[in-house]
């Protein structure tokens, strides 16, 4: 008999008009936690360029590139013909919808406007946000599997879980990738970050971070329901998994690209 999901209440919170849902708390977790996570690191490895009290500015620039990359993300990679006929409706973000992949963007454009401010190299900052950012996915996927939404494909095994109406069992697949390029892929980063061999070069990490969460992303994908709007793309791939291939060859290639530098990180 399948497990059925439990009716959780995605409003976290009500005071009076206001509903605090538990999707922003995620958010406001990620982005908290993952800057006292980079202050705390700057403890044990100390950098030059991006010292604790500049973490404080480079937060501000994070939150505007996460929320303005993951909409503009949303709408132009998953649902782009209804945004098209409904432009204003692009603005109202507390209805839902954001992308990883276009907050990725929205990431790395901040973050290359933030080293060229402070005139510091792009991976001296990309390196440490890259080790904390699977903070945020997990709080991410958790806060989708409160709001049973993005659920997984029809499954028989002993976990399958039926979503919402109708008896159809499927994977938790938010609750994988919580795990998966939250839990994991954060590990992964926390070990190699010990090493000096990666952790003195710039890029390193950065390029571990999009090729590991692109491996985990991809094969958990086939666990996943597609977008009802796009279904199934190119060589029967979601979208998900589309954008995952170039963001695994750029990992590769920034990988590349460090360990041929003679430069060390400071």
């Amino acid at each position: 008999m399948a497990l059925q999901f439990p009716d959780l209440d995605p409003v976290a919170l009500s005071l009076g008009p206001l509903d605090i849902r538990w999707y922003a708390l995620s958010y406001m977790a990620g982005f908290l936690l993952g800057w006292w996570a980079i202050k705390k690191f700057l403890d044990k490895y100390p950098s030059v360029y991006l010292t604790k009290d500049k973490v404080d500015d480079l937060l501000t620039w994070i939150i505007i590139g996460v929320i303005l990359g993951g909409r503009l993300g949303y709408v132009l990679f998953y649902n782009f013909d209804y945004y098209l006929e409904n432009p204003l409706d692009a603005l109202m973000i507390w209805h839902g919808g954001m992308a990883f992949h276009g907050g990725l963007i929205g990431v790395i454009t901040a973050m290359i406007l933030f080293a060229w401010k402070n005139k510091m190299p792009f991976f001296a900052v990309a390196d440490r946000v890259a080790v904390v950012t699977p903070i945020g996915l997990f709080f991410g996927r958790i806060a989708n599997f409160i709001n049973g939404e993005l659920y997984g494909r029809a499954s028989d095994l002993p976990w399958a879980m039926v979503f919402g109406e109708g008896d159809v069992a499927r994977h938790p697949s938010q609750i994988y990738q919580a795990a998966t390029e939250g839990l994991i892929l954060f590990a992964v980063l926390l070990i190699a970050q010990r090493f000096p061999v990666i952790r003195n070069r710039y890029g390193i990490l950065s390029g571990l971070f999009l090729s590991g969460y692109a491996i985990m992303r991809f094969f958990i994908e086939f666990t996943r329901q597609p977008d009802s709007q796009l279904g199934l793309l190119f060589a029967d791939l979601s979208m998900g998994q589309i954008l995952c291939i170039p963001m695994f060859l750029s990992g590769v290639a920034i990988i590349i690209y460090a360990l041929k530098k003679h430069a060390k990180a400071r």
